[in-house]
């Protein structure tokens, strides 16, 4: 199957949605798929990379941040990859479409689909759902929410990467929407031993934004300084200067480390010296630091919303806690820094855990459902 993707972040650029959108190309790619994705470019990356069977090319939209992409950005993005898809579709005749996002890869697909009569597949992760990011997206869907209605009306398939997505979908798009989960490669995970650090190295990964509540990290951190840790925070966003602030006035200057956005590679190497994944999110779908801690070996601390249950075997791995609830955040971390022997029962825990999310269960089952979309008749 030659399959046309669209997304308008693919690392190095985005968030965990991202990394997944990578993920299903290789992995499809690997299986002898030709895949051509269109995707954002942001400052001096290249502008087309040409890999076996997959072909990155990136389309100049203003993006300034590599972290987060406006309305405006997205809306250049819209016009470049109907643009490009045209004459991708003409001189490669691809056989299927997936959209990744449903804003803004959405509004490409249904374009490029009534044009060519090429049927697409839409896949969406959270933020791109009437309530999965209210903070970003709710201005946004007051104006676009009865056009988004038609590109999930005509997709000939539906996927949502958590079960929570799905219900959110389910409330406004009345669709058939299938679960497949984020998956991950854990053989590139190589967590060593599981001999906890001293003091414990506790790890935040994602956007410094309102729904993933960076500013919760030191806020909670700050109430167990009788406690040895250190924090490193991996990411950056609108909430980088709140928590620069708050370790700045509590003199936690010696216990944090900010590295701002990093290569994958660099993720993998704090991720292997770390011990306790901590994410206090008010939203969450599907995290991929989540599986990635698992994959890791590092013992979660994550809130009970989304499909973090999925990722945590309360009392096991990790724990799972209220949203928004900082004292059972902050019962959690001092159970784990207190006690080594079970923070070190837990990490090995979630390395056994993670085998439950292969990426390649997720392929098939992208692939099956390619092949159904395929095999079913185009109706006029």
């Amino acid at each position: 199957m030659k399959i046309l993707v669209i997304s308008h972040e693919y690392p190095p650029i985005g968030g965990g949605g991202g990394r997944v959108v990578r993920g299903i190309c290789e992995g499809l790619a690997n299986r002898g798929h030709p895949i051509h994705i269109l995707t954002a470019h942001y400052a001096d990356l290249p502008r087309i990379e040409n890999c076996e069977n997959l072909i990155i090319e990136r389309l100049p939209s203003g993006r300034m941040e590599a972290y987060r992409a406006g309305f405006r950005t997205m809306r250049v993005f819209v016009q470049k990859s109907i643009g490009r898809g045209c004459g991708i579709i003409k001189s490669w005749n691809p056989d299927l479409i997936h959209a990744h996002f449903a804003v803004p890869a959405g509004v490409t697909a249904f374009a490029l689909s009534s044009i060519y009569r090429i049927p697409y597949i839409l896949t969406a992760h959270g933020g791109d759902v009437p309530g999965g990011a209210p903070e970003k997206t709710a201005g946004w869907f007051r104006y676009i929410l009865p056009f988004s209605k038609l590109i999930w009306k005509h997709a000939r398939a539906v996927t949502a990467v958590s079960s929570d997505t799905q219900r959110l979908a389910k409330e406004h798009y009345p669709v058939e929407i299938k679960v497949i989960p984020n998956g991950i490669r854990t053989k590139e995970y190589q967590p060593g031993k599981f001999d906890c650090d001293t003091p414990p190295e506790i790890l935040y990964i994602g956007r410094f934004s309102p729904e993933k509540n960076a500013v919760a990290v030191p806020k909670i951190l700050k109430r167990l300084t009788d406690l040895a840790w250190h924090c490193t925070m991996i990411g950056d966003g609108t909430q980088m200067e709140r928590v620069k602030s708050i370790i700045k006035q509590n003199q936690l200057k010696d216990r944090f480390t900010l590295t701002g956005w990093i290569s994958p590679e660099d993720v993998k190497r704090y991720m292997s010296q770390s011990d306790i994944l901590f994410l206090p999110s008010l939203r969450e779908g599907m995290p991929m630091a989540g599986l990635e801690g698992l994959a890791m070996g590092l013992a979660l601390v994550l809130p009970k919303i989304g499909s973090c249950p999925d990722l945590v075997k309360e009392g096991k791995n990790g724990f799972l806690v209220q949203t928004g609830n900082d004292n059972g955040y902050k019962k959690a971390l001092r159970t784990l820094i207190n006690e080594p022997d079970l923070l070190k029962e837990f990490r090995a825990e979630s390395r056994k855990w993670a085998d439950q999310f292969e990426l390649d269960k997720s392929i098939e089952s992208y692939e099956e459902l390619f092949r159904e979309v395929l095999e079913k008749p185009v109706h006029p």
